[in-house]
């Protein structure tokens, strides 16, 4: 399993239901690695499941964008963890708020996705966050513990596990939290949840070049789950060059 503790910063791309093989060809082609934080940085690319064994460069690594509750069995359309680790996944994002509203993902099955990832030494990348009525109600934080406790296993450490906070309302919309928001979020994380300062917390939800180095410059913050502004190579190469 890799280090990833050692790592400066994460750095995710996800594709989400896009994607070909010329697109990860041209992407691939001119994907730059540049900035003085590249070199401690890790880009990891998550396209659809398909493709995953297309991702070839030495600089990126790559994972899927979910995984079956289900290591094998009669489930006619699923993936599992253990396929993924054969085609060369080496991170799979689970919890997605897309998962959890579209397909009624609860964390009971967030929690059976995080142990299959880890038998099969893959990195889970587990997303947590609320919603906008959650948001109003000021029950953010509420929201968050309940997710994490109910799901993340209790061997879960700094070298196996990476979680990133997506408020669900900040995705695709073009909002985003205040800074100091995303900052107050993050440390509650480490310090009130996981009591620990040393695992990965990332942030997702309208990342794009210009806001970028401002979210990454934040205390608790360890890297980007990027979305849409993955797909467009020019912006997320000011991204991973910032």
């Amino acid at each position: 399993m890799l280090e990833i503790e050692n790592f400066d910063e994460i750095i995710i791309a996800n594709w989400k239901l896009y994607g070909s093989s010329s697109f990860i060809e041209e992407y691939l082609d001119q994907i730059k690695f540049y900035g003085s934080k590249s070199q401690g940085r890790c880009v990891i690319i998550c396209p659809p499941s398909l493709y995953i064994n297309q991702i070839n460069y030495k600089n990126v690594f790559v994972g899927a964008q979910d995984c079956s509750a289900h290591i094998e069995g009669s489930y006619t359309g699923e993936i599992s963890a253990k396929i993924l680790k054969d085609i060369g996944c080496q991170f799979c994002i689970v919890g997605h708020s897309e998962r959890r509203m579209l397909f009624n993902e609860d964390s009971q099955i967030v929690g059976k996705k995080i142990l299959n990832c880890f038998q099969n030494n893959i990195i889970p990348i587990f997303c947590v966050g609320e919603n906008l009525q959650q948001k109003k109600e000021k029950l953010t934080k509420d929201i968050i513990k309940e997710q994490i406790i109910k799901s993340l296993p209790n061997n879960a450490n700094k070298k196996n596990i990476i979680i990133a906070y997506e408020p669900v309302w900040a995705i695709g919309s073009g909002l985003t939290p205040d800074l100091d928001e995303i900052s107050k979020i993050h440390m509650f994380i480490k310090d009130n949840i996981l009591k620990d300062k040393n695992i990965k917390i990332l942030y997702g939800g309208s990342v794009k070049a210009n806001n970028c180095k401002d979210i990454l410059n934040l205390e608790g913050v360890d890297g980007l789950l990027v979305g849409g502004a993955s797909l467009n190579i020019d912006e997320f190469n000011k991204i991973i060059g910032t």
